[in-house]
């Protein structure tokens, strides 16, 4: 008998502690048992361009928000501001006045970050401590003398001029520097402080840090697998176009990198191989006007403003690189815009991103799907239909 209630309080126990063991790890116990599902389930992306990880967390786009807001794009720009230093006639801060541009209009940045002349650091042996020398020229780029347009709402044949004003930068500085970086920091959320379509361009003496990167990635790729990263890439994407290919046309294609950190970021790719912007064709050029035309407008669509966003181009590398193989290189447009909900709800690069690896809320298939599923008309526009 008593072995009997021995035995009988043993096979309690057990019970009880499986019972505790249930109920705490359930939750554990059933994801383990569950499928993998790419838009339900954390996991990780790797980016072969930056030999990095992203860590996607498509559950988190759940949560509530009570953070900060910011403020919407203001719509009402004048065309012409007396005050605005970009647009023509008006004298800038460095006493210098604009002529009456009429497309495109060149000059050196009033502030620039790279000087082409100074002294250089003096060198160190030590390790903890090191300088290097950097100079380089500054410019800015006006796309149009109206400041109450943005890329999206201009004439194509205007875009076209603004893609051979980049193209002849990157001939004229690239002959003398390393590295002719274009970009456009579009909405003041981006930092632009100026209401007026324009971008800049900073050529530098040395490879910065990004480029330098994917000089090697590319590299390594090509040796490896022998075809260039971005080409190879391109062409399996366009193999399942229903998940991240958002326009195609006859030179261009644009999508959602599967390794996109930004939660609508872009990407921008030539259907051929070519190293750099200079190397397009005046069709290519052509069709690159209309297709940025489109997928800006795509991108004001989404929240229904002035899309915010910072874009560049990359391509293989100047100066002396215009003397060796890169041809694992292939051009491309990257674009990262900063909103995450709404017009006014954006993604934080905070926190564990700053300190341990980026993050997304969303995958690159559920943005894509977003931007896919957004009219073809500039919601400006949508009276004249």
């Amino acid at each position: 008998m008593k072995r009997s209630l021995r035995g009988a309080k043993q096979i309690s126990n057990s019970i009880l502690s499986a019972a505790k063991f249930l109920k705490q790890d359930s939750l554990v116990l059933w994801l383990n048992m569950e499928k993998f599902s790419a838009s339900e389930h954390p996991h990780l992306r790797y980016n072969p361009l930056r030999d990095d990880w992203v860590v996607v967390s498509p559950h988190r786009a759940k949560r509530p928000w009570q953070g900060q807001v910011e403020k919407k794009a203001v719509e009402d720009v004048p065309r012409h501001d007396p005050k605005n230093p970009l647009c023509p006639g008006v004298t800038r801060p460095s006493g210098q006045v604009n002529p009456d541009y009429k497309n495109t209009f060149i000059f050196d940045n009033d502030f620039p970050a790279l000087l082409p002349g100074g002294p250089d650091p003096p060198k160190s042996d030590d390790p903890l401590f090191q300088a290097a020398p950097a100079h380089g020229n500054c410019k800015v780029i006006c796309f149009h003398p109206w400041s109450d347009l943005t890329l999206p709402l201009m004439e194509v044949g205007d875009i076209k001029h603004v893609i051979d004003t980049w193209a002849n930068e990157m001939i004229n500085l690239g002959k003398i520097n390393q590295w002719v970086q274009i970009f456009e920091n579009r909405g003041a959320v981006m930092g632009c402080s100026n209401p007026h379509p324009h971008c800049q361009v900073w050529a530098s003496s040395f490879l910065p840090n990004e480029p330098s990167v994917k000089h090697r990635t590319q590299k390594e790729f090509k040796e490896k697998y022998g075809k260039p990263m971005l080409v190879d890439y391109l062409e399996k994407e366009l193999a399942k176009k229903d998940e991240r290919v958002l326009l195609e046309s006859s030179h261009w294609v644009w999508l959602v990198p599967y390794w996109a950190t930004w939660p609508f970021e872009t990407m921008l790719l030539p259907r051929r191989h070519v190293l750099r912007l200079q190397d397009l064709t005046d069709d290519e050029r052509n069709d690159l006007a209309q297709m940025m035309k489109n997928l800006l407008i795509i991108y004001d669509n989404l929240f229904e403003i002035s899309f915010p966003y910072s874009m560049g181009w990359h391509g293989a590398p100047t100066g002396k690189y215009l003397e060796e193989d890169c041809s694992h290189w292939q051009l491309h447009a990257l674009f990262y815009p900063p909103l995450l909900r709404s017009a006014t709800v954006k993604k934080f690069m905070v926190g564990y991103e700053m300190l341990a690896s980026s993050q997304r809320d969303m995958t690159a298939e559920q943005a894509a799907d977003r931007l896919k599923a957004l009219p073809r008309v500039h919601y400006k526009h949508k009276s004249d239909q």
